[in-house]
């Protein structure tokens, strides 16, 4: 199997690099590749998957046209794409509701041009002002103002990868919101180490009257999970509905057969975490290897089927708070 880039990253580069071929036809392959810092070979391959963008009804005249000479290029857009784009009122509304949520978001320009944009599709709009409000975990507050002051707290946290709750003192570097939810990257005295701990999970935090001093590269957070090499890996294959998995995770690896159907490797930190996916797969997923992992989902599905059948109805991989929705996440997962 080859590494699959990130869908996102290709999505990014194809979108600066469209734009610029269209107002500089007949560029050089040299020069498109050392100005956007790829290959020959990257940029072949963004021009091969170019050639596949178009709009409905999908006709020959519907797709971007790309004069590629093996040295020169040049990309014309079909007719629909030069039209004024006109969007429904609930297009609009929709659109308007996302922008407000990355505003939201601790870090965002109130001033920028995505501010701007907004403002003026709200006035086409013609509606009142619409605000977009993020439902904050409980101790979220609390986890910030203590990282602001340097002070080291006492939390109770429900892992969810290890179904337990732990008692433990950590020094909170910095909150951020990532993925739909929210996270603290802190020192862990338990773990003696860096951990990453999802906000919603803290059960309960305490002050201790101890303070710390912040170590430089705090607010550096490059990537919210870091799977260990000794992590076991696990390999999956998965039905073509179930494609949003490699997009949701860090696949290390991913194969797209012709059916559509995938196969992909998952670092598995936890094995609570991946009982917690198969079981929400279902018949959409298929342990190929390792062979001790090929019955893990039906064996944790007749777990929980268990617990329902003797009348316990208590959630069987833990409690998360009951405004939440629990969704497998190796992000979060912290290690001691």
């Amino acid at each position: 199997m080859s590494p699959r880039p990130v869908a996102g990253t290709e999505i990014q580069r194809i979108l600066a690099i469209v734009p610029w071929i269209v107002a500089h036809p007949g560029a050089s392959k040299e020069e498109i590749a050392s100005r956007f810092d790829m290959t020959l070979e990257q940029l072949d391959e963004d021009l091969a998957l170019v050639l596949m963008i178009g709009v409905p009804p999908y006709s020959p005249g519907d797709y971007l046209d790309v004069d590629d000479d093996g040295e020169f290029v040049t990309i014309r857009l079909a007719d629909q794409f030069s039209r004024p784009l006109r969007l429904t009122p609930a297009e609009g509304l929709a659109l308007l509701a996302a922008g407000r949520a990355l505003l939201a978001v601790p870090g965002s320009d109130p001033e920028g041009p995505l501010a701007t944009a907004l403002g003026k599709l709200e006035a086409a709009l013609d509606l009142p002002e619409v605000g977009v409000a993020f439902g904050e975990p409980t101790h979220l507050e609390a986890v910030r103002d203590a990282a602001a002051r340097g002070e080291r707290v006492e939390i109770d946290y429900w892992s969810a990868g290890r179904d337990e709750l732990t008692t433990r003192r950590i020094d909170p570097a910095v909150a951020f919101f990532a993925m739909g939810e929210w996270y603290v990257s802190a020192y862990c005295h338990r773990a003696e180490a860096e951990r990453m701990f999802r906000v919603d999970r803290i059960r309960g935090l305490r002050a201790t009257g101890e303070h710390f001093d912040a170590s430089p590269g705090d607010d550096d957070i490059a990537a919210v999970f870091h799977p260990r090499a000794e992590d076991p890996r696990v390999t999956l294959e998965l039905a073509p509905s179930a494609a949003w998995v490699v997009e949701a995770y860090p696949a290390e690896s991913t194969t797209t057969r012709p059916d559509g159907s995938m196969e992909v490797v998952l670092a598995v930190s936890e094995p609570a975490w991946l009982e917690r996916l198969l079981v929400r797969l279902g018949p959409e997923a298929r342990v190929v290897a390792p062979e001790t992992a090929r019955h893990a989902g039906a064996d944790a599905a007749r777990r929980v089927l268990a617990r329902y059948t003797e009348g316990s109805f208590d959630p069987p991989f833990g409690r998360e708070p009951s405004h939440t929705v629990e969704r497998p996440d190796p992000s979060a997962r912290e290690r001691a």
